[in-house]
């Protein structure tokens, strides 16, 4: 089906409009109301009521067992699949944009983002709105803690048993057992 969807741009086009509300750049109601048959949730897992869930059926979105997101968070799939381990917490007002993969017993505090997209704009005589996007997979290993207001950006991967510290902008990889701190996070110690 796929290979078929590429080769004709029409269909792919129409399938596109169908699934995905071009102003609002959110899945259609309908498509959101059967959301439970293609979103894969773990055993005693908990979405609040008030997350956007931007997750289209074309994309993979699966949280863990015991993993939770909390209130007014967005998780948006329809770029790059978002990958969540289990007993992890994606905290208040949190935006998560794939692809993605977050480990097992992360914890994200407030206000953080984690962002795999990239708008283009190397043209100059051409709109950025109309230069399209990239993505770049973001990995976050397990055991992890990311502190308020912090940013990890296109590309990284953030290693196991690390802390990020709060408002760090993180915009290279980071290795196993690390703090990272500041604009942009560099190593502070080994833990």
């Amino acid at each position: 089906m796929s290979n078929r969807l590429n080769h004709n741009p029409k269909l792919k086009h129409v399938l596109d409009w169908l699934i995905m509300n071009q102003r609002d750049a959110r899945p259609r109601w309908y498509v959101r109301l059967l959301a439970p048959l293609y979103q894969h949730r773990g055993r005693h897992s908990k979405i609040y009521f008030s997350v956007r869930m931007d997750t289209p059926p074309y994309r993979r979105f699966s949280l863990g067992r015991h993993s939770v997101v909390e209130s007014f968070s967005c998780i948006n799939n329809a770029v790059g699949d978002v990958v969540i381990g289990d007993y992890t917490r994606i905290g208040l007002h949190n935006t998560v944009i794939g692809p993605v993969t977050i480990g097992s017993h992360v914890n994200i505090a407030q206000g953080v983002t984690v962002t795999a997209l990239n708008h283009n704009y190397d043209k100059p005589g051409i709109r950025i709105d109309q230069q399209g996007i990239t993505t770049r997979h973001i990995t976050i290993g397990n055991d992890v803690w990311i502190g308020t207001r912090a940013v990890i950006l296109p590309g990284v991967t953030i290693g196991s048993h690390c802390v990020v510290a709060a408002g760090a902008v993180v915009t290279t990889d980071v290795p196993d057992n690390t703090l990272v701190a500041g604009i942009p996070a560099k190593t502070i110690r080994k833990i």
